[in-house]
């Protein structure tokens, strides 16, 4: 193997912060980190473009950053898509069985795949992902693997899920203009999942909250499946603009009091617990109690889950939860969100670690690392081609993923 194809490159372009995670192949099937890069995000909010330039330079430096640290020049990447604009439906594919013997075949899945997947979207959409579910032989339901089995009609359940073609070439644009080809996109919650979720958990049913900075999505799976994707359009961000605004004190400080002193869970704060807080226009720092912080933070860590949880329980998914909830994203380092997460869901909840990696794992070991790990780990189970060329690279690695 020549030594650049040994490496494979995650790219997460975030509202708060841009991961470049590169992966080595080691033998046939470890992927070990060789190199890291984060860079502050800039001209992007909610997983949209709003200012070229300033995003084209923030990927730049997380590329940089993880081209230095692993000695080599990345000039492909796998890249992460999220935001509001990412919706996903259920669908269904019904066709007859072609053949004399009746006998299922991989052509007929395809068909039976191309027939849920013929939709009709609104102007402006594309679909980024067709994943099966399960499929029905005749009248025998809850199959896996259908090829080779015996029957006359093939049905197939597949999750179908679309984004913004602007949103997406808009940000393929700005990783290009960085310097490099994107190989493949991927959505969050289909990446995080690839590094933080079990295959128990997968098969019992599990939900994954991913918060971010500017949105919260969430991807639901059972029996193995994906059956439910959705956005929540509130994040980290909106923690530190609460504190901003109610300790009056700027963004950049109201940031760093979050991840020093944040809590979301107020009766996990001491009451004789003090902080020292900046103030704005150059007057004197003051010390306040830092349950203060908590009882800013906690109030919007509510709204959060609740959003999700309507969510679930909309989409028809909340008795199908068994394993409980698995929180990753930047936005589930924040102390007390576990907490307070079981006592709105009522259900167990464990905050994500990304696995399945070796080398500098030391360096990856949090939940804000689980897409750009996840998307290695994604591209090297399907192992996509070289270049990117829309639909078709998905389809390609998706039959790889399942037969």
């Amino acid at each position: 193997m020549a030594r650049k194809e040994r490496y494979i490159v995650g790219l997460d372009v975030g509202t708060s912060t841009v991961i470049c995670v590169v992966g080595e192949l080691v033998g046939d099937d470890a992927v070990h980190i060789a190199g890291l890069g984060v860079a502050e995000s800039k001209g992007i909010k909610r997983g949209v473009v709003v200012n070229l330039d300033a995003a084209v330079e923030a990927i730049r430096k997380a590329i940089e950053e993880a081209e230095r640290m692993a000695g080599i020049d990345i000039d492909s990447v796998n890249l992460a898509l999220a935001g509001p604009h990412v919706k996903g439906f259920n669908s269904r594919g019904v066709i007859a069985v072609a053949g004399k013997n009746r006998e299922v075949t991989s052509d007929d899945v395809r068909r039976a795949i191309d027939a849920a997947k013929a939709v009709t979207l609104p102007a402006g959409r594309e679909i980024l992902h067709v994943l099966p579910q399960d499929f029905v032989v005749d009248d025998q339901d809850g199959i896996g693997a259908p090829v080779g089995m015996q029957g006359s009609r093939l049905e197939v359940n597949v999750h179908v899920v679309t984004g913004s073609v602007s949103s997406a070439q808009n940000i393929i644009a700005c990783v290009n203009r960085a310097g490099v080809v994107v190989k493949d996109t991927v959505i969050d919650q289909l990446a995080a999942a690839e590094a933080v979720l079990t295959p128990d958990e997968k098969e019992l049913g599990v939900a994954l909250v991913d918060i971010g900075g500017g949105t919260t999505d969430l991807a639901i799976f059972e029996r193995g499946s994906l059956w439910h994707t959705g956005v929540v359009a509130v994040g980290g961000d909106h923690f530190t603009n609460d504190i901003a605004v109610g300790l009056r004190t700027p963004i950049p400080d109201a940031e760093k009091v979050k991840r020093r002193h944040g809590c979301a869970l107020s009766s996990m704060v001491g009451e004789d617990e003090t902080i020292e807080v900046p103030s704005v226009g150059g007057r004197a720092p003051r010390v306040m109690p830092r349950r203060i912080v908590s009882e800013i933070l906690q109030p919007r860590a509510e709204e959060i889950f609740h959003l999700v949880w309507d969510d679930i329980r909309k989409a028809g998914c909340e008795k199908s939860l068994n394993s409980g909830i698995v929180l990753a994203g930047g936005g589930a380092m924040l102390d007390g969100m576990t907490e307070i997460a079981e006592q709105i869901f009522d259900l167990p909840v464990r905050r994500a670690v990304p696995s399945g990696v070796g080398g500098m794992v030391d360096h990856v070991s949090s939940p804000g690392f689980a897409t750009p790990v996840g998307l290695l780990l994604y591209a090297q189970r399907n192992a996509v081609p070289a270049a990117h060329d829309g639909f078709l690279t998905r389809v390609l690695g998706l039959f790889k993923e399942f037969f």
